[in-house]
């Protein structure tokens, strides 16, 4: 998110449509230079872990844990910085998109502490989740509520 440019969105509603279950150290993901990508109603997108959360864009991500596919159920834009709440818990932050299977999906990569995959999470399909933007204060470029 770029306080400066961006102003306030709505959340971005999904539901997990397929759970999976593996992680990987050789993955090979490539983070794309694209801050944000629009999504519509009725899409699916690959979610995906990482604890390579410094990476800059075009960098290759290769230790993932794969979550699942997410329908989403209603259109809007996901940012790079947008938090990520599955089953009523906050699961990570977009790191960004890889795009090796485009147009059929993108990889939403998602930034974690320790990589996990979808059974770590408790998913199963229909489980509820959103995208949400974390609010900045344009004068410190630092989310709201948090300190010096």
């Amino acid at each position: 998110m770029n306080p400066h440019e961006d102003g306030a969105k709505r959340v971005v509603p999904a539901t997990v449509v397929k759970v999976l279950t593996h992680r990987r150290d050789d993955r090979g993901m490539r983070l794309e230079e694209f801050t944000s990508r629009c999504v519509r109603v009725g899409e699916v997108h690959e979610l995906v872990t990482t604890d390579q959360a410094g990476s800059p864009p075009g960098a290759r991500i290769d230790r993932v844990g794969f979550l699942g596919f997410a329908e989403i159920q209603g259109a809007g834009v996901i940012d790079r910085g947008d938090e990520v709440w599955v089953g009523g818990r906050r699961a990570g932050t977009v790191l960004g998109f890889d795009s090796c299977h485009f147009p059929n999906h993108y990889n939403v990569l998602i930034a974690v502490d320790t990589l996990v995959t979808g059974p770590d999470l408790d998913l199963r399909p229909e489980t509820p989740l959103f995208f949400r933007q974390v609010t900045a204060d344009v004068r410190t470029d630092r989310p709201v509520g948090t300190r010096s």
